[in-house]
């Protein structure tokens, strides 16, 4: 079983910012992948109403020690002022894609 990797959602109304974002967390080695989707269609409660709209979602892989990074960097950068950004267990894979996450999200040099 494995437990220190993770995969991190998060979500944005704009699809072109939320995968600039992704890549910036890549290119910075707070995560090994990135993969966005767009559109996905949304419900939530907000200011006391329930909202629906479309938005992107973007998924990460990552150590589960860098999940507080991503969310500092979310809550700096995101343009929501309450951004979704949660992470789960990745506890059964691949070995070596794993280990290949824990690689890429070293730093480097």
């Amino acid at each position: 079983m494995t437990t220190d990797v993770c995969e991190v959602v998060i979500t944005a109304a704009d699809a072109d910012w939320l995968a600039r974002f992704i890549r910036s967390l890549v290119v910075d080695r707070l995560a090994a992948a990135g993969h966005t989707f767009s559109p996905i269609s949304s419900a939530y409660w907000w200011a006391d109403d329930v909202q629906a709209h479309a938005e992107a979602r973007a998924t990460l892989h990552t150590r589960v020690e860098l999940v507080p990074a991503i969310v500092e960097r979310a809550n700096l950068e995101h343009p929501y002022e309450l951004p979704c950004v949660v992470a789960v267990p990745l506890i059964a894979g691949n070995p070596a894609y794993f280990d290949w996450i824990r690689t890429e999200t070293t730093p480097q040099g």
